[in-house]
């Protein structure tokens, strides 16, 4: 199993594939269909080829953070769902410049030697997003490989699709956003040290900054976390915010662990959303920020209790 960054110059191993293309950006249901269906036409085996970075970043850098997953976490999911090898084919301006048929020519036949493709039905590629599934079907026919059309899946009474879990994140609905991911969405990074103002409400947090992933609504959420390398999840309750109360700064997620007493500056850790409690609130003294930190704790167990 391997991770490449290029298309041109693989080793002959590495080329010939059943490959899923897109964005897979969350492996939504959807994602998972596509990958399925590469599976079926390789007999088992497949390559998943997508887009680093999105094209989304790279024709609108200024936008707000919206990436689902990291490369690194996506690009472990795939070769965990069984893929044999991912490409992340250089989104740049020579690739932006290509037309659907050049797209095919260069980077499909001539760098990946694909023997089949698999897409959604909602595909697009070549300059100014010129091509779609049918087109490429065509070219596929023309040129020598098979492409299968994944048609739309549904979650939650809605197309299973990025833009509709970064609506579900961003509007507090992280049990929608788990429904169309199959699984809750997961924030993971570095924990870094904060401004250690909860050791002394009796609240120590573990801060993680999200970056350039998706900034959920912010807020308390029921909450689980994992140390990496370890198995556990560990119940919690976390703020995603910037503190209003005790002074405003770049939004960090803020997840206390119960009945845990342990130092974890600069390991990774994933944290899991399961249900969101409240928006963030400005109080009127320290001593009302903790009575509600209490009762946001007390909730989040309770909630995370019934999850079981």
């Amino acid at each position: 199993m391997a991770v490449y960054a290029e298309y041109r110059g693989l080793p002959q191993a590495a080329r010939g594939a059943s490959i899923a293309l897109g964005n897979f950006d969350g492996l939504h249901a959807g994602h998972r269909a596509v990958m399925d269906a590469a599976r079926t036409a390789g007999h088992g085996k497949f390559s998943v080829a997508t887009f680093e970075p999105p094209p989304r970043a790279y024709f609108r850098p200024g936008d707000p953070p919206f990436r689902i997953l990291r490369p690194e976490r996506r690009n472990a999911l795939i070769l965990k769902a069984g893929a044999d090898t991912v490409f992340e084919l250089p989104f740049n301006g020579e690739m932006a410049a290509m037309t659907d048929e050049q797209f095919v020519r260069q980077v499909l036949v001539d760098g990946l030697g694909v023997s089949h493709i698999s897409v959604g039905f909602d595909f697009r590629f070549g300059r100014g997003r010129m091509g779609h599934a049918q087109r490429l079907a065509s070219l596929g026919r023309a040129l020598g490989f098979g492409v299968t059309i994944v048609e739309e899946v549904s979650g939650h009474g809605a197309k299973a699709s990025s833009t509709a879990i970064r609506q579900a994140l961003m509007a507090g609905e992280p049990d929608v956003a788990a429904e169309l991911l199959g699984s809750p969405w997961i924030a993971d990074g570095i924990i870094e040290p904060g401004e250690q103002n909860g050791r002394t409400f009796g609240f120590p947090t573990a801060n993680m900054a999200l970056g350039d992933l998706i900034h959920p609504k912010m807020g308390v959420y029921a909450v689980r976390l994992r140390i990496e390398g370890e198995d556990v999840w560990r119940d919690g309750v976390a703020n995603f915010g910037r503190t209003p109360t005790t002074g405003l700064r770049d939004p960090l997620l803020e997840t206390f662990i119960f009945d845990f007493d342990r130092e974890i500056y600069g390991e990774r850790v994933e944290v899991q959303l399961i249900a969101y409690q409240r928006p963030e609130l400005k109080f009127p003294s320290l001593d009302a920020m903790i009575e509600q930190m209490h009762r946001d704790a007390a909730k989040a167990k309770d909630i995370l209790a019934a999850r079981r």
